[in-house]
């Protein structure tokens, strides 16, 4: 997986990202008594009764929009991803009411059926830009689809490899989680490592993350063991762990539960001094601080400050608890609204614009999109303390 230089990159200005914070607290705070714009009258010329022998004409798919820009949304909504996808979708519906928008027209496209189909129709209705899909093999299915367009991609997805060649990737990647998370223990005094990663694409791309933050941070790997998610698999890892030990911090590169189920076995193995590190995947559980096993622990994630106000909202408006990531729904709309003060009507979106250094801001903080278009994210530290989590570490002001 590519992975960001960010020695290269100058800082993104403090006083701009401030102001950006500020308009997404305002957006979250306003009043939502319009309404999602609705398709409107097309700009066409009155009905003429047809002559006869000759046929009415037949406009194809949606109708024609002269007033605002086009922007497609492709999610998951029906299968069984729909809850996730719907959730997402719901977020664009409360950007643009939250921000008074008319000047943008969002249509929703169903991926489960096909998301190389559902582009086709999104480019079929003249949608000049795509936010979606959220499967990374979704996103490498639209991508030339929607590159032969000249229509940018603006996905959902965490895995890096399925960024570039116009598609661009706004998730939440686990090796910025874990340089950062490592970096802060480092600064706490940890020196020495280990890790237990599950086998497969996420736990090679975590490995590798793992390996070069500690080394760049000047610390030391005493040992690094995967294992299945199968039962004893992790046992058997943490045993082959012990030989090395002592570890002053541990990663466990998995959700909340695996890595709760862990520790009472590294302390039965002597290793219970360490502190426990987690990834971004800890942030999507609701339940994660509630898990005595992990007091103490520390895990780098966006910050929760602006969703707390997000969330509360969409439960008054959709009667439901969001889905975490789909602040990344809400955020690629503010971006798009950003960028529209520069994009001139019925004319290609301005990719050139997503590459701003200057970065965007919104629910989930600062943010841009790095050379390889994936989004670099000024990420806080977080620690699990007595049934709740406190950011030990703010996220910076810039890169």
């Amino acid at each position: 997986m590519a992975e960001q230089d960010m020695g290269a990159q100058r800082p993104i200005g403090i006083k701009r990202l401030l102001r950006g914070v500020a308009l997404v607290g305002a957006v979250l705070l306003a009043g939502c008594q319009t309404v999602v714009p609705g398709p409107g009258p097309s700009r066409r010329p009155p009905t003429q009764r047809p002559s006869q022998g000759q046929q009415p004409a037949v406009e194809q798919g949606i109708p024609t929009d002269t007033q605002r820009h086009r922007v497609a949304l492709l999610v998951p909504l029906s299968g069984a991803n729909a809850g996730v996808g719907q959730s997402l979708a719901n977020a664009t519906q409360m950007a643009l009411l939250d921000s008074k928008n008319e000047r943008v027209r969002i249509t929703s496209y169903d991926t489960a059926a096909g998301a190389a189909l559902a582009a086709q129709r999104a480019l079929d209705d003249g949608n000049q830009l795509i936010l979606g899909p959220l499967l990374a093999d979704d996103v490498r299915a639209v991508t030339p689809i929607a590159r032969r367009a000249g229509v940018p991609v603006v996905s959902f997805s965490n895995d890096a490899t399925a960024a570039g060649n116009g598609a661009y990737l706004m998730g939440y990647v686990p090796a910025q989680s874990i340089i950062r998370v490592v970096n802060y223990a480092h600064d706490q005094g940890v020196a020495s490592f280990g890790g237990l990663v599950p086998n497969g694409t996420y736990g090679e791309r975590a490995s590798t993350a793992f390996l070069r933050a500690v080394e760049s941070a000047g610390g030391r790997v005493g040992a690094l063991q995967t294992y299945d998610r199968a039962p004893g698999s992790m046992t058997a890892a943490i045993t082959r762990m012990a030989k090395s030990a002592p570890y002053q911090a541990i990663l466990i590169a998995d959700g909340g539960a695996a890595a709760a189920a862990g520790v009472p076995v590294l302390r039965r193995n002597g290793m219970g001094g360490a502190h426990i590190l987690g990834t971004e995947l800890w942030n999507s559980e609701a339940s994660i601080a509630s898990k005595p096993a992990l007091e103490g622990a520390w895990f780098a994630s966006v910050s929760d400050g602006l969703y707390r106000q997000y969330a509360a909202k969409y439960r008054a408006r959709f009667g439901a608890a969001p889905f975490r990531l789909s602040s990344l729904g809400y955020d690629s709309v503010l971006l798009t609204i950003r960028i529209m003060r520069d994009w001139p009507m019925n004319t290609p979106f301005p990719e050139d614009r997503l590459k701003d250094r200057g970065g965007f801001s919104g629910i989930d903080g600062a943010f841009r999109f790095g050379r390889d278009n994936v989004a670099e994210r000024a990420l806080e530290v977080q620690e699990i303390r007595h049934g709740t989590t406190v950011t030990v570490s703010p996220a910076p002001g810039g890169f």
